[in-house]
């Protein structure tokens, strides 16, 4: 009875799945749509003369989001030269990612691919691009080529992390952390949530407590315990506000299979 009582309130309540950040996903579209997609978007993010730029994707059903949450995981794009399999070098755009360690979900590395690689578990062929500003793409290059986003990086993940304090970080948070190191030019992880505590606003995640509460016991990547009160995460839509309000984004748009193009 216990066991029928705990698959119950499976049935009755999904436990918190909009965020996670993993590499080794399987392919939900036919491997020639996720390559031309991934494509479209280089050409697209080319074409604008971007040589940084944030990208997000859709890595869970876009049904199971929460109310006002549209994309799941947040890189950095540099373009860059790239070493192809037969030696040539190539010119692309190589994407700079915290994902969660396979088989230990509630850990993190720093992770270099490619769009391909980046939409290849997408829920949905449609991309997040913000293209910051000259100054902020020329020292979010200078960040990454030194090796310093590695300083910002925390392995302790959470699919919920709050990005005012360092207990714990997901995807979206260590991207904010790179374009605040970039904005105040500093790695020092105590200024730069002393600064996002100032000036940043996170979004709230619009879902029961008992789902959350739910989360964290069956599931290792889900915790509240760095919030306090209400709970509030970085999301793309999030930053996108951040480096709007501030006058540090150029170009912020939805990109789509078929070609078709949003605002944020």
């Amino acid at each position: 009875m216990k066991f029928l009582n705990i698959f119950i309130l499976f049935g009755l309540f999904s436990v918190p799945t909009w965020a996670g950040s993993q590499s080794s996903e399987q392919a939900t579209f036919a491997p020639e749509k996720i390559v031309k997609f991934a494509k479209d978007v280089e050409k697209y993010a080319a074409a604008q003369g971007a040589r940084a730029f944030i990208i997000a994707r859709v890595g869970r059903p876009e049904k199971d989001l929460p109310k006002g949450i549209h994309y799941t995981h947040t890189a950095i794009a540099v373009y860059s030269d790239i070493t192809l399999n037969n030696g040539e070098i190539a010119q692309g755009y190589a994407i700079h990612n915290l994902y969660q360690v396979d088989g230990k979900l509630n850990k993190s590395e720093l992770v270099q691919d490619y769009p391909v690689d980046f939409f290849w578990g997408a829920q949905a062929l449609k991309a997040g691009i913000i293209i910051p500003s000259d100054e902020m793409q020329t020292r979010l290059i200078e960040l990454i080529a030194t090796g310093k986003n590695a300083d910002l990086h925390n392995p302790k993940y959470s699919v919920i992390s709050n990005p005012m304090n360092s207990q714990l970080q997901n995807c979206t948070e260590h991207t904010l952390d790179m374009l605040n190191a970039a904005i105040y030019q500093t790695t020092d992880v105590d200024k730069l949530k002393a600064n996002a505590r100032e000036h940043f606003t996170a979004q709230r995640v619009r879902t029961s407590r008992f789902k959350l509460m739910l989360g964290s016991m069956l599931m290792d990547d889900v915790t509240t315990k760095d919030h306090k009160g209400k709970i509030a995460t970085a999301t793309f839509g999030s930053i996108h506000n951040y480096l709007d309000q501030n006058q540090l984004a150029q170009h912020s748009v939805n990109l789509y299979e078929d070609g078709a193009i949003t605002d944020l």
